[in-house]
């Protein structure tokens, strides 16, 4: 019979600095995601009030795992659910309804979360 003793000692600092920095990248991974969607010029554009001064980034549950990119724009839902409207497209000329469709699972760019997830946490966590 073989008798085996381990102490564990865990290091609560540094357990706080990796969920700080998870948070911090969540954040970070969000608002990259919104960059990377205006500049594909996917989202519908005639002043540019849909994805600049009423699109914004809510962090107010980032600690429980939620960031959400949020507008503020009465008419967003309604352009984004009817990709049969016909845009112009003279400001972006990709714009559609859906414009986060790439990036949602089974999308050209489904990994860009995710990837963009990984490199941030580790730069926030000095990995």
């Amino acid at each position: 019979m073989i008798k085996v003793n381990s102490n564990v000692k865990l290091d609560f600092g540094k357990i706080q600095m990796l969920t700080d920095a998870q948070v911090k990248a969540m954040e970070m991974t969000a608002e990259a995601l919104h960059t990377e969607v205006v500049q594909a010029q996917v989202i519908p554009r005639n002043t540019g009030n849909l994805q600049n001064e009423s699109m914004f980034l809510d962090c107010t549950q980032s600690h429980q795992g939620v960031v959400t990119l949020a507008s503020t724009a009465p008419y967003a839902r309604r352009l984004y659910f009817h990709p049969e409207y016909h845009f112009k497209k003279d400001e972006n000329p990709n714009a559609r309804g859906e414009w986060y469709e790439d990036w949602l699972p089974g999308g050209k760019n489904a990994d860009f979360c995710a990837e963009a997830f990984k490199r941030l946490y580790r730069r926030c966590a000095r990995l």
